[in-house]
């Protein structure tokens, strides 16, 4: 393994989002792992704002106070080519070993740039969505992009097969590795009060919480349904839902919730910067996909010793097993969905012990520094094969 490596990450992002977060973590560990070379990082964003002194966004804050150092790309557009002389500048200024690469956008740049046939070039994937025409077109430029880097990596077995039979990319070019999470402390007494107060949450109230961006892949009309389903099934309990996210599909869910009479239980309670006080609050998880890779959401659930409820979709059945360490139900299927939360609801025990292995499966298999070393791994691995040719 070499000793040190110098990388260069593209990451398209204005929050500090899934991708981002991931990012941000994987330097964090590499700085601080033992055994490993010497990561010398730098990250490239993106910034379509009108103007040379608008406020940083939230991203470039995180990376700044993280110690990660950021080159700002300036764009008109959503793909603007006119931004590969800057970018072609920040490599050649920058002389990374490996140029890293996170979204569709990132991706088609450094094709069409030509600078993977200089650098070597690891390209992350993770996933498709076919929700409309320009998302389409989007992983039309995907496809085109990912055959000429020198590793793919992509977040669960269910994708990497995926992106083999469209790119035609051998399997043996793609490595598979989930996403990881960071403990977090619960949340204190204080915080946890204050938002059963500020939601309406009473001490008999049973929470159900799902997570993530209100668009039609991510299943929430079937987990309106099914909660819809399991309030005529469970008149015992008083039942809340409560949904943390923002997206397309809001509108359309909120009269949802409106027309099977749940309007009253169920809580959009949108965007969020800290979500750990949500997970203290809930009995149970759900997690009712249509697609997924390796959600960042269900690892936040395990971790804070939440019992789920997921589908059995993409990377999720790689990453928990049924009746071991959560409970899967198949895809579009309120019914199922309904039936799974009843028996969390109904048996403590089983709530327990789900949980209690969920969280032991974060310790051993889905932490930052397994995850970080095993991309060092391939870092030097792409690094050697370049200096071999």
């Amino acid at each position: 393994m070499t000793t040190s490596i110098k990388l260069l990450t593209l990451v398209e992002a204005t929050t500090v989002n899934a991708v981002a977060k991931t990012v941000l973590e994987f330097y964090r560990a590499a700085r601080e792992l033992p055994n490993l070379p010497v990561i010398d990082g730098c990250a490239a964003t993106f910034d379509r704002r009108p103007g040379d002194h608008n406020p940083p966004s939230d991203f470039v804050t995180a990376a700044r106070a993280a110690g990660l150092e950021i080159e700002i790309i300036r764009e008109r557009r959503r793909v603007d080519l006119s931004v590969i002389p800057a970018l072609r500048g920040i490599v050649e200024s920058r002389s990374p070993d490996v140029v890293v690469t996170n979204s569709v956008k990132s991706h088609f740049l450094m094709w069409r740039s030509g600078l993977w046939r200089k650098r070597p070039w690891v390209a992350f994937h993770h996933g498709y969505t076919d929700t409309d025409r320009k998302m389409r077109l989007y992983n039309r430029l995907d496809r085109w992009s990912l055959p000429h880097a020198d590793r793919l990596v992509t977040v669960c077995r269910a994708f990497a097969q995926e992106l083999a039979d469209s790119t035609g990319v051998s399997m043996e070019k793609i490595s598979v590795q989930h996403n990881s999470i960071h403990r977090q402390s619960s949340a204190g007494p204080a915080d946890v009060e204050a938002l059963r107060k500020r939601l309406g949450i009473g001490d008999d109230d049973r929470v159900v919480l799902s997570v993530g961006r209100l668009s039609r892949e991510k299943g929430h009309f079937d987990l309106l349904e099914g909660f819809k389903r399991l309030r005529a099934t469970k008149l015992e309990l008083s039942l809340k839902l409560i949904i943390v996210g923002d997206g397309p599909e809001r509108s359309r869910l909120e009269a949802a919730a409106e027309s099977f009479g749940c309007k009253d239980r169920v809580i959009f309670a949108g965007q969020v910067g800290d979500v750990q006080p949500f997970y203290t609050i809930a009995d149970v998880f759900a997690l009712p996909s249509h697609s997924e890779g390796s959600p960042n959401v269900l690892l936040e659930a395990m971790a804070a010793n939440l019992a789920v409820v997921a589908t059995a979709v993409g990377g999720v059945p790689e990453m928990v097993e049924n009746n071991e360490s959560a409970l899967l139900v198949p895809p579009n299927d309120p019914r199922a969905i309904a039936a799974a939360i009843a028996r969390l609801l109904s048996d403590t025990d089983l709530t327990q012990r789900l949980a209690k292995r969920a969280a032991a499966l974060v310790d051993s298999r889905f932490t930052p520094e397994s995850y970080t070393r095993s991309l060092v791994e391939i870092y030097s691995r792409v690094i050697e094969g370049r200096q071999a040719q």
